[in-house]
């Protein structure tokens, strides 16, 4: 009988997508909470989707596990401060929730180079956030830090990234010149990691670009 119950933030997104349509396929998933600003375009009997102001989240439902796929651009966001209230606050806000509702276990789509002591921006967000959630009490905590993600923005009304374009490019014309840690990753490679790993994660995992991609 299915009996996981899974809450996913950030589903609408292009690494969040894949894990809910991973999550609602898989039969050991009884239901699938979706936490998002908007409601996911697929529709299935075992989800929920919950349209939440992530500034402040209602009481979530029970819950075994919660997957964290928020983020943003500091150029989409318009500021340093609006981008970490996305990347930082928003999916610590989703973690802390879940915590409390029972969830045991997380799995974060972070981002390679992420590091809470950067002198870069972005990274340090990425790592500040990866720190807090590693604070926290969950039995199991998956980071997953993919380089460039490739994926369909557009089918999610999302703006296309120029740099993962050209990454995305060079990674078709020069790809065995590039660590495999460096190459362009699809989101559905980097969700299928978080859902293999997630459900027996014990203590702290980092999947890297490289081992993600086998």
């Amino acid at each position: 009988m299915p009996s996981r119950i899974v809450i996913v933030a950030g589903a609408t997104g292009l690494v969040g997508r894949e894990l809910l349509s991973g999550l609602l396929a898989d039969p050991s998933v009884a239901a699938v909470h979706s936490l998002g600003r908007r409601v996911p375009a697929e529709q299935h009997p075992k989800l929920t989707a919950h349209v939440v102001d992530f500034a402040a989240l209602p009481d979530l439902p029970h819950a075994d596990e919660v997957y964290l796929a928020l983020g943003t651009t500091i150029k989409v966001a318009g500021s340093q401060a609006a981008f970490r209230a996305v990347d930082y606050d928003a999916n610590l806000a989703v973690a802390t929730a879940a915590l409390a509702a029972g969830a045991k276990r997380v799995g974060l789509v972070s981002a390679m180079g992420a590091d809470s002591k950067s002198k870069v921006f972005y990274s340090r967000v990425k790592g500040e956030l990866e720190d807090a959630l590693a604070a926290m009490p969950f039995e199991g905590m998956v980071f997953a830090r993919p380089s460039l993600l490739v994926g369909d923005r557009e089918v999610l009304g999302q703006p296309t990234r120029q740099g993962e374009v050209l990454g995305s490019v060079l990674g078709k014309v020069a790809g065995f010149l590039i660590p495999a840690n460096y190459k362009p990753i699809d989101a559905s490679a980097v969700a299928s990691a978080l859902l293999s790993a997630v459900p027996s994660a014990q203590g702290r995992t980092v999947l890297l670009s490289g081992a993600m991609r086998r």
